[in-house]
């Protein structure tokens, strides 16, 4: 799935190409994703202002509203300059004149919704946590939202009403560098192990969008080139391969039905990491 940083790939490689234009029309090859997709017939001719990014969906900013674009399960955006015949999962085009906005999506897991301006918050955004890269994650806004709470430490960092944009892959590398064994409960890490590891959200995040994402199977980005974050992952999909610190071999478990790997002796089970 893209996650934070490849959205956050694909909204950088696309504002400054179509902020600004106005959408000259969009052409739909299917009536629905996950959802019905919602484009009202008034947008036609709107100039966009702003192409924003909140968790995992990219919004359109027009005057009369914003187009909420989510890339599902394996979606990609790929912007066109010129012609292209579009491919078996091509099924939105937004076309803002000089440029063409492509929407592929082969298990339409993604969205395109409309939100009208003034309305209320949109559902899907509503209960979202913080963002890990707006300056708002702080291991005391962690440490006390965890107060008293059993669950595993990965899982309640990849909990969207925590913290948006924080997957199975970029949790299991932040609790690698921060030092933390993904199964202590959320509850007993101290106020330094959460500082640590919020520090390692920011840092694992920022790494991955400057390389361009973690490609897994179909992603893109917006030129259509893949992100190169995997090739220097630690500990995400490496079970049983020595660990890139201290060299013991490193371990799997499942945690929330998910494979998570970590290293048992970098990664303490109480949040204190090795000297």
């Amino acid at each position: 799935m893209p996650e934070l940083p490849e959205v956050e790939t694909t909204r950088a490689g696309l504002k400054d190409r179509i902020v600004g234009q106005r959408l000259v029309g969009w052409t739909l090859r299917t009536p629905a994703l996950r959802w019905p997709i919602e484009i009202p017939a008034s947008l036609r001719g709107e100039r966009l202002f702003a192409l924003n990014r909140r968790a995992k969906y990219l919004l359109f900013e027009f005057p009369s509203g914003k187009l909420l674009v989510h890339l599902g399960m394996s979606g990609s955006l790929r912007l066109l300059t010129a012609p292209e015949n579009p491919a078996r999962h091509d099924h939105v085009d937004l076309d803002f004149g000089t440029a063409l906005v492509r929407l592929n999506d082969p298990r339409r897991f993604g969205c395109v919704l409309w939100h009208p301006a003034g309305a209320p918050p949109h559902p899907l955004l509503a209960h979202l946590g913080v963002e890990p890269l707006g300056g708002e994650l702080t291991g005391r806004y962690l440490k006390e939202r965890a107060r008293k709470r059993k669950v595993a430490v990965k899982n309640f960092i990849m909990d969207s009403r925590i913290l948006v944009g924080v997957g199975n892959i970029y949790a299991a590398e932040a609790l690698f560098l921060a030092g933390v064994r993904p199964s202590v409960a959320a509850g007993r890490l101290t106020l330094a192990a959460w500082t640590r590891l919020a520090e390692a959200i920011e840092q694992v995040l920022s790494h991955a969008v400057a390389v361009g994402g973690t490609t897994l199977r179909d992603f893109v980005n917006s030129d259509g080139k893949p992100g190169y974050f995997q090739q220097q992952l630690n500990v995400y999909g490496r079970a049983d391969a020595p660990c890139r610190r201290c060299g013991g071999a490193l371990k799997s478990q499942r945690l929330g039905g998910r494979a998570t790997v970590f290293c048992p002796s970098c990664q303490r089970r109480w949040g204190w990491p090795a000297a």
